[in-house]
């Protein structure tokens, strides 16, 4: 075989170490980030939580046989590789506590929401002044706000509060999940916030 092959299978080898190395940072990263969201409101009794990570040399592929030995020591190109995956991680880690500890305040809650829609929606800012009458009235965007009689919980209310488990299951304690799950809601049956607002005006409800 020539060098030519031995070195692009190299290359896909390393490329599948790096893909199964950075998809384990992303569930250790998220792992974190839910232990760190968990309020004792919500724990009752002792929380135990397992992890298992796969045996890397159970898992790994075999790497081909070829009639030159490959060599599968790590590259520094390799290496470098893998510290920039965990770097990026932990940035995006950072960054996303960083939010929810900003939308436990109705104000921090406000600017996460316009994040979002710049990134995701495109609403104007009379758009948004729709959300907010909107969510000030059902919540006054308390993440905590619910509603004793229906259920409805956060600060979209959704009802069930368990229909926010599409976006997350720590919607009880995340408002950025609840924030994510209110506007995909608005976008996917009203299209706009504004509509939404008109409905709720109408009905008490939206």
């Amino acid at each position: 075989m020539s060098r030519k092959a031995v070195l692009a299978m190299k290359l896909e080898y390393a490329r599948k170490r790096l893909i199964r190395v950075r998809r384990l940072s992303l569930i250790a990263a998220f792992m974190a980030f839910f232990l760190m969201t968990v309020e004792p409101t919500y724990a009752s009794g002792t929380l135990q939580f397992y992890v298992t990570v796969p045996n890397e040399a159970a898992t790994t592929e075999p790497v081909p046989t070829t009639e030159e030995p490959v060599d599968t020591t790590p590259s520094e190109l390799e290496l470098d590789a893998v510290k920039n995956v965990d770097a990026s991680t932990m940035a995006l880690l950072s960054l996303a506590v960083r939010q929810v500890e900003l939308a436990r305040e109705p104000h921090g809650a406000k600017l996460v929401a316009k994040a979002i829609i710049a990134s995701d929606y495109q609403w104007s800012e009379t758009q948004f002044g729709c959300l907010n009458k909107l969510w000030t009235k059902e919540s006054h965007w308390n993440y905590k706000a619910r509603n004793k009689s229906s259920g409805a919980h956060g600060i979209a209310q959704a009802l069930p509060a368990t229909k926010m488990e599409i976006v997350g299951t720590d919607w009880r304690t995340n408002p950025v999940t609840q924030i994510s799950w209110g506007l995909k809601y608005i976008n996917e049956r009203y299209e706009t916030p504004c509509k939404a607002w008109s409905k709720f005006k109408r009905s008490r409800w939206y």
